[in-house]
């Protein structure tokens, strides 16, 4: 979805197709279909970045018509048709009487030499490069490791070297790093372009895991968080054709250069961090910069400031925040767990049983399902803990996950000034808050099967007895003990009269 966006921004920017095929690497006849939908749909470009990525998918991302049985087999025989051309003395004609011998219903030599050239120049199209200012900015990893000593584990450990170019002004961009992962490619992706001060139109890489999950020829698929590395930065990914390094010659060839300009002058220098040996890197990178190049007046320095540090996008006004990602379930309990940190994020009770997106940085976790955000939270590394939005708890469970002891005592009063007192003396006695409030709500709840009459009556008898449970109220309620009348008068009191009964005066 964000190439769609990307692909539309450039073209209600005036771009010619030619120049969007270049940037984007998408095939001419999809980019004709994306630009006849954003017609037909007549809809501006700020309304349809606003849409979301479903939405956007419902727009553009529609079944393709069912190619014609009859081109389809030949289009299945064009690799072989390629690979047979490359013969000596083989011919297209030659071909086509073959195909036609074995398919007399194919099509004719003119479809036949029509069809094969556009699929001939949509596998291997041939151009020559031009770099326009602010257009591309080349980035590699040099092929030769840089080290320092560790000295704590008194281990020297070998790093990778990061290199970026910029296709006009040949200014260059050097910095060492851990590793090729993600977390510190990015890394050096974004401190690349804040040492250029702007950011170019693509970015052309290999194709290392880091930034391409698939490699192919003609579409491959970009590593989600470098695409949306990509799209915070406004920029697009163009990952280069495996084993074509002409695709990127400018890196391969500032590589080669900054093995004499700065791995030379740095060989004999010990260094004990990283951020030692970026510091010489930098005082490298700078005189290479700097100095002229090679039958040329000027430097790149000098180049990137007359000709290309105004094209540049501008930064945008916050960083790249890095994120992971990883799919989860969310559980019966309406939770997510993220594994990193073995720690429970809440999301909503409706969610409850479904498979979700959980994206996470150093300061936030975001859930996502079907590409809209239905949770945010702050990133908690407390193992076995639970991090809970009310919002998400279903009725009954905010319900009991709100109760206090001052609320159950509120709900009481509503009732009766002696159910009040009732649950005051259970809260009281009970030394486990959530088991008492249970047994409350216990209490509370023969106001809907009783009426609140009867069970103010229950409350009063069982504070009589001097017996505070969920136990008592509900016999005496089963027995109607509360419809029977009071038993405080005296003559209620007086003992039954009979002959074995010697009474008080007996023992005056």
């Amino acid at each position: 979805m964000s190439n769609i966006r990307h692909i539309l921004r450039l073209h209600t920017q005036n771009q010619t197709q030619s120049e969007i095929i270049v940037q984007t690497g998408i095939p001419r006849f999809t980019l004709k279909k994306y630009i006849k939908d954003f017609k037909d749909n007549k809809l501006t470009f700020a309304e349809i970045n606003e849409l979301s990525d479903k939405d956007l998918e419902e727009l553009f991302v529609k079944p393709e018509n069912k190619v014609n049985e009859k081109l389809q087999t030949l289009y299945n025989l064009f690799p072989k048709i390629d690979k047979e051309l490359k013969r000596k003395g083989v011919t297209r004609t030659l071909l086509w009487e073959e195909y036609k011998s074995k398919y007399p219903d194919g099509v004719g030599i003119t479809q036949f030499d029509f069809h094969f050239s556009q699929w001939k120049a949509r596998i291997s199209p041939t151009m020559r490069q031009e770099h326009k200012a602010g257009d591309k900015l080349y980035i590699d990893f040099a092929g030769k490791k840089l080290s320092f000593y560790d000295k704590e584990t008194k281990v020297t450990k070998p790093v990778e070297v990061f290199v970026a170019i910029l296709g006009a002004s040949q200014l260059t961009f050097v910095q060492a790093v851990m590793s090729q992962q993600k977390e510190d490619f990015i890394g050096a992706c974004e401190d690349a372009l804040n040492y250029f001060g702007g950011v170019p139109a693509a970015i052309v890489c290999d194709n290392l895991k880091s930034a391409v999950t698939k490699s192919s020829k003609y579409e491959p698929t970009i590593n989600e968080t470098f695409a949306n590395f990509a799209e915070h930065y406004n920029t697009t990914i163009l990952p280069a054709r495996a084993n074509k390094p002409k695709d990127k010659a400018l890196v391969e060839s500032a590589i080669n250069i900054i093995y004499t300009r700065i791995y030379a002058k740095i060989r004999n220098e010990t260094f004990f961090n990283l951020e030692e040996l970026n510091k010489s890197i930098g005082l490298a990178l700078e005189e290479h910069n700097n100095q002229l190049v090679t039958g040329r007046d000027y430097t790149r320095r000098q180049r990137f400031d007359e000709i290309e540090r105004a094209t540049l996008l501008p930064l945008p006004m916050l960083r790249y925040e890095f994120k992971k990602q990883l799919q989860a379930t969310v559980t019966r309990e309406g939770y997510i767990s993220l594994s990193t940190d073995k720690h429970f994020y809440s999301v909503p009770f409706c969610f409850i049983g479904k498979k979700v997106k959980v994206m996470f940085s150093q300061y936030n976790v975001e859930v996502f399902y079907n590409y809209e955000r239905i949770a945010l939270h702050k990133r908690s590394k407390s193992p076995f803990k639970y991090t809970t939005d009310k919002e998400h708890l279903s009725p009954n469970h905010r319900f009991v996950s709100e109760l206090s002891p001052e609320r159950i005592v509120l709900l009481a009063e509503e009732i009766g000034k002696d159910v009040k007192i009732y649950i005051i003396k259970i809260l009281n006695q009970s030394k486990y808050h959530e088991q008492a409030c249970k047994v409350c709500l216990g209490v509370l709840a023969f106001a809907k099967k009783v009426g609140k009459e009867r069970l103010t009556k229950a409350c009063q008898r069982a504070l009589d007895y001097g017996i505070y449970n969920y136990k008592t109220i509900k016999k005496i309620l089963e027995k109607g003990l509360d419809k029977q009348e009071s038993d405080d008068d005296d003559e209620q009191r007086k003992m039954p009269e009979h002959d074995n009964i010697r009474g008080k005066d007996y023992y005056k």
